[in-house]
């Protein structure tokens, strides 16, 4: 039914509930930790509400509603900029060297790994949960969670980065253990892959100060390590073929700690953020008026959530007057309009789903 879910802007009375949602990845952009929690929510309200002066340290959470059950069920984020000052973004590249001899005549293609650093990087879209048990659900929320970012983005082109980033999860394995990280990291900072990981989204001085500058060779470590390099973990495989469909590639760059694969974009060739458009209410449709179209309709309000957004019937207006002077003209689901408190002639942004 449209308008049982809603996606807005976090907020801090959410503590609890995605705490809840937390738990079920625990990641360094969303940890299950109390203290972490609040200081996220703290800073997406800053991000949202305008505090937080420099867009490029800004990072926005939106969560997804059940409005039948006032329960959180999904997250997803975007970090204005990774990379600043007094916080690189840090990766790994991953390229091929070819080695031969002619005394020999042996030839060997090497994996090689060099770390690498950036104070001026690209926009990250992360933080991508849904529990479990909506998964399977036919409104598509894992979907809609994960684009809402894409339409924030065209909403503010100019707060973001010309290149986006997903970072994808690789495999692990069920207790949370990196093999690369084992085979590498660890071997250089003492540190397990958690305390590291936690560690990097505060304070990145050790990974410069103790990671080797030089390259390093895939082909001396375990098998079951190089394996790992630059995979896409079962869990995230799904995410991998959206990204995909939208316009993004993987970079031959992977997380320093997990091997975790990066995909990137340019951010004005991605399909979401080119779709995205902004328009006017010309009228509302009544409940059971035959529509074939859907998209995500989003407002923006001046308090909090400050951000709110459905997915809704949907389809461009027909009436030539709707559309002058203003926008294109859209006509949207009557049970949307009335949970967002739209009015004719209101301003909305529209992104279309396939």
């Amino acid at each position: 039914m449209p308008g049982a879910y809603e996606i807005r802007g976090a907020v801090s009375a959410d503590e609890d509930q995605l705490l809840e949602v937390a738990h079920h990845l625990n990641t360094v952009n969303l940890p299950a930790d109390r203290d972490e929690i609040r200081g996220i929510l703290e800073l997406s309200q800053k991000s949202f509400n305008g505090a937080i002066k420099d867009p490029r340290r800004r990072e926005y959470v939106f969560v997804l509603v059940d409005l039948d059950e006032q329960r959180i069920v999904g997250t997803s984020m975007i970090i204005g900029q990774l990379g600043r000052r007094d916080a690189p973004y840090v990766y790994v590249d991953v390229f091929e060297e070819e080695r031969y001899s002619a005394t020999l005549d042996r030839h060997f293609r090497h994996v090689v790994l060099k770390i690498g650093y950036s104070y001026s990087g690209p926009t990250e879209i992360g933080g991508l949960i849904v529990s479990p048990v909506y998964r399977s659900k036919p409104e598509r929320l894992g979907l809609l969670v994960s684009y809402v970012r894409f339409l924030y983005i065209a909403m503010h082109r100019e707060w973001f980065r010309d290149e986006l980033l997903a970072e994808l999860l690789p495999p692990l394995e069920p207790d949370g253990t990196s093999h690369l990280w084992n085979a590498v990291g660890r071997k250089f900072t003492e540190m397990t892959y958690a305390e590291a990981d936690r560690l990097s989204k505060k304070n990145k001085e050790f990974v410069k100060g103790l990671f080797p500058e030089g390259p390093i060779y895939a082909s001396l470590l375990s098998e079951t390590s190089q394996s790992v390099i630059g995979k896409v973990g079962a869990q995230t495989r799904g995410v991998e073929k959206l990204l995909q469909r939208i316009g993004f590639r993987y970079a031959w760059r992977v997380d320093p700690f997990d091997g975790g694969p990066h995909f990137t974009a340019l951010t004005d060739e991605v399909t979401l953020v080119r779709a995205s458009h902004p328009a006017r209410v010309a009228r509302t449709l009544a409940e059971g008026e035959a529509v074939k179209t859907h998209a995500l309709v989003a407002v923006e309000h001046a308090e909090p959530p400050f951000f709110r957004a459905v997915a809704a019937p949907w389809r461009r207006s027909a009436d030539a007057n709707a559309n002058a002077g203003g926008g294109e003209g859209a006509e949207i689901g009557a049970a949307a309009a009335k949970l967002l408190g739209l009015s004719e002639n209101d301003s909305v942004w529209i992104l279309p789903l396939g």
